[in-house]
């Protein structure tokens, strides 16, 4: 204990500087943790406050999670929010790397400075805001999709009552506000490559693309390993913001647009059952960590440099 502290001591600054973000950690990750108990109650307001409401709740074991999988919707909200997850780690990768690699090749620098400000523009755009951009166009009386169809002499869409578009839509407008953030990560992995590389394969002749499948692609390897490890820890949890502003939240387009996220929002919202929206985090939770682990052991036995732990 004395060299604990002694240690203590002897590193303040560094532990100074980490103190903020551990204390963040604490009270909004790991205590939250403890509160999970909740998935397994017939959990009841207390006017005496949560703990009060915690203790005196009945258990009820797995009924909650019964509850879910029976409900025929745990199928459906998992389907979509595994799909939808995986569409935009295979984009975002193709898309963003592809884009990373083109800014590199650019000799004006200042061109390359307004292309990724245009490009990452998006990411800082509220979802609130980009929902309604996105009514604008596809209002079903005012939207500017639908009067230049009615003005060709085609018929008006219900945008939002015809679940055919929006696994597109959804994967569109996900891609496009991010794809300048994911592209700066790459594009700076790409200019820290050594330029000697480069030379060395102009003297042996090889052509552009030569140097782009066996030099920066390669190079690139084991971040986009680590990117994609990130990505699939998080397969089991949607952007909450994009699967319910963009929609509108509408109930006719559930089958396509509901996810995890918004399955836990509109049942605590409409039945104020905290024990089955838990259970439904919790699922969340314990699923996505289990396939970011098996995520990593995959990539970590393809090239063990590679993987994140």
């Amino acid at each position: 204990m004395r060299k604990f502290f002694k240690n203590l001591w002897r590193y303040k600054a560094l532990v100074l500087m980490v103190l903020p973000g551990a204390i963040w950690m604490i009270f909004f990750f790991y205590i939250p943790v403890l509160a999970n108990v909740v998935a397994f109650k017939n959990f009841q307001f207390s006017p005496n406050g949560f703990l009060d409401s915690l203790m005196k709740s009945p258990w009820v074991g797995f009924k909650n999670f019964e509850f879910l999988f029976k409900s025929g919707a745990a199928f459906e909200i998992t389907r979509n929010t595994v799909l939808y997850n995986l569409g935009f780690i295979i984009l975002n990768l193709i898309i963003s790397v592809t884009f990373a690699i083109i800014m590199s090749e650019l000799r004006n620098k200042r061109l390359v400075k307004v292309y990724q400000t245009m490009t990452l523009l998006p990411y800082f755009l509220s979802w609130v805001v980009i929902g309604y951009f996105v009514y604008a166009f596809l209002s079903v009386d005012k939207g500017l999709v639908n009067q230049w169809l009615t003005g060709h002499g085609g018929t008006a869409i219900q945008w939002y009552s015809d679940p055919r578009f929006w696994p597109f839509i959804l994967l569109f407008i996900g891609t496009w506000k991010n794809i300048g953030y994911n592209s700066i990560i790459y594009f700076a992995t790409v200019m820290g490559i050594d330029p000697t590389y480069y030379e060395a394969s102009m003297v042996d002749g090889a052509t552009k693309w030569q140097q782009i499948k066996n030099i920066t692609i390669p190079q690139l390897a084991p971040l986009i390993t680590i990117m994609t490890i990130l990505a699939a820890g998080r397969i089991f949890s949607a952007d909450f913001g994009l699967f319910f502003n963009i929609p509108q939240n509408s109930g006719a387009l559930y089958s396509v647009t509901q996810v995890l996220d918004t399955y836990i929002y509109n049942g605590l919202k409409s039945t104020g059952d905290l024990g089955t929206s838990t259970a439904a985090a919790l699922y969340q939770s314990v699923v996505g960590f289990v396939f970011l682990m098996f995520t990593n052991w995959l990539a970590r036995r393809v090239d063990n440099e590679s993987a994140l732990f």
